[in-house]
């Protein structure tokens, strides 16, 4: 089953909100690209190679490192997964979000050879659905309020804040969330590392009364001791995300018990085998995990919930669904229904192409 050929095609997609912000940047758009693998018998399996430059990679490195590592695969056996992989790792430093691209269309080509999702490859499902949280992003109080409002309408069980570090604005941020949805909703905050430790422990007495049921990398990326004591001291779920970016790190954050709860993601880890290692990390340290958001169209989305499927427990609600407000998904859709998404049909990830002519 060799790889014959490969192809990597731009995948720029705005945002319904141009002024969609957090913490760290505004992200007006997204400028990724789709990598496509074919075999010698015609199937292909492809993949998104995420591309935010406050998160992962710029859209021009992720292309040249695309284009750099792609030659390498011609000619290799697609079974081969973990070979290949290792062989990209020992040829391409860093880009975690590149490898992961090429992690996951392999095997989504090799789901597709052989006429299964790409769970199956991960060990089997656990679940047919996944309950999903959306991203209220940086606004005014009312601004956010409204958002909130119209996202619960639509049958989402669970929201999270963006937060900007400022104690008294963000504090009025959540109150008028809080109001806006009442007490059925869940809410879960994001300060993308705004706080300092006990900046956010004092911020949190504050904040507790409209009940919080998580809180997502408070502190700096670094700032190990600060994730730690805001974990040991708040009686509230602390979820590590930019300081869990490798496996190494997310064996320290769970041995070392800084956190409570470790956001894991495909593209961050670099593809679906280090994933599901972290998983396993997590799950035999008795620290729970869920899947954060990574922008991205349908295809990621997708490919994202295959490996959600196989995770042993899901304590909260993931983020797979915010290919809702992007424009341009050149993809099958992934619809979200009532704040659920439900496996696609189909082999690989479940999507293809809306234009089935396309390469």
């Amino acid at each position: 089953m060799p790889i014959v050929s490969t192809a990597i095609t731009p995948c720029t997609q705005g945002l319904h909100d141009a002024q969609w912000k957090f913490a760290r940047a505004k992200v007006p758009q997204l400028e990724g690209w789709v990598l496509s693998l074919t075999d010698d018998e015609g199937n292909v399996g492809r993949a998104y190679a995420h591309a935010i430059p406050a998160i992962s990679t710029h859209g021009d490195g992720a292309r040249s490192a695309l284009e750099f590592i792609t030659p390498s695969l011609v000619g290799r056996d697609a079974t081969d997964i973990a070979s290949i992989m290792e062989t990209v790792d020992v040829q391409l430093a860093f880009q975690p979000s590149v490898k992961a691209a090429v992690d996951m269309a392999l095997h989504d080509l090799l789901a597709r050879k052989l006429g299964v999702p790409i769970y199956v490859l991960l060990g089997g499902k656990l679940r047919d659905s996944v309950p999903q949280s959306r991203i209220l992003p940086i606004k005014t109080p009312a601004e956010m309020a409204a958002i909130a409002a119209r996202l619960a309408e639509e049958g989402y069980g669970q929201l999270k804040l963006k937060l900007a570090g400022d104690t008294s604005l963000d504090v009025q941020r959540i109150a008028a969330v809080r109001d806006a949805v009442g007490d059925a909703v869940v809410l879960t905050l994001d300060p993308n590392q705004s706080y300092h430790a006990k900046q956010m422990i004092s911020a949190f007495s504050k904040m507790e009364r409209y009940d919080i049921a998580l809180i997502e990398q408070p502190v700096p990326q670094r700032d190990w001791a600060g994730l730690k004591l805001v974990t040991d001291t708040l009686p509230v779920a602390i979820e590590a995300d930019e300081s869990a970016q490798t496996l190494d790190d997310v064996y320290r954050l769970v041995t070392d018990r800084v956190a409570d709860v470790i956001n894991l993601k495909v593209t961050k880890l670099g593809g679906f085998r280090r994933f599901m290692d972290a998983a396993r990390i997590c799950d035999a340290g008795g620290v729970g995990c869920r899947m954060g958001a990574a922008f991205g169209p349908a295809l990621m989305q997708s490919a994202s919930l295959q490996a959600a499927v196989a995770l042993r427990a899901l304590p909260y609600a993931c983020e797979l669904s915010e290919h809702q407000h992007l424009k341009d998904d050149p993809f099958t859709p992934l619809p979200v229904v009532k704040g659920v998404i439900h496996l696609p049909e189909g082999p690989g990830c479940g999507v293809t192409f809306a234009d089935q002519t396309s390469s």
